[in-house]
């Protein structure tokens, strides 16, 4: 395979990841103020995402892959709020363990490695573009 087409396989295999793992942080923010809907449940459990590194044999190369979805084990906060559905006997409520603040820095980082992986791909199919115009005009 030819190193312009590599560089793009690799690259797509990146941006599938961050796809992901954006679509991971966004329902963590959708869901940093759900909680239990009877007394005493459990609010929502913030997902997590892990990646790695696959070796494909057809490429020669290693690409990037989702290793494993999962849930964050940290404690609940608890709040006082006897009014919320979600109260137990004491009106003590579990908040959701999502910092948003961590879960938007996570986003932002998400973002830039996003468009890092499309502007490889930009800029190989603008080689390639380049490549076949000189061999046109030899």
């Amino acid at each position: 395979m030819d190193p312009l087409s590599l560089a793009s396989r690799i690259a797509s295999s990146g941006l599938n990841v961050q796809e992901t793992r954006m679509r991971v942080l966004s329902e963590n923010l959708a869901n940093a103020q759900s909680t239990g809907d009877t007394p005493g449940a459990d609010a929502y459990r913030r997902k997590t995402i892990s990646f790695s590194w696959e070796l494909d044999r057809s490429l020669g190369a290693s690409k990037a892959k989702v290793s494993k979805l999962d849930v964050d084990p940290s404690d609940f906060s608890i709040e006082y709020d006897p009014g919320n559905p979600a109260a137990d006997d004491k009106g003590m409520v579990k908040l959701p363990n999502v910092n948003v603040l961590v879960e938007l820095a996570d986003m932002r980082e998400a973002n830039r490695s996003y468009e890092a992986n499309l502007q490889t791909i930009k800029q190989t199919r603008e080689l390639v573009s380049m490549t076949l115009e000189l061999l046109r005009n030899q």
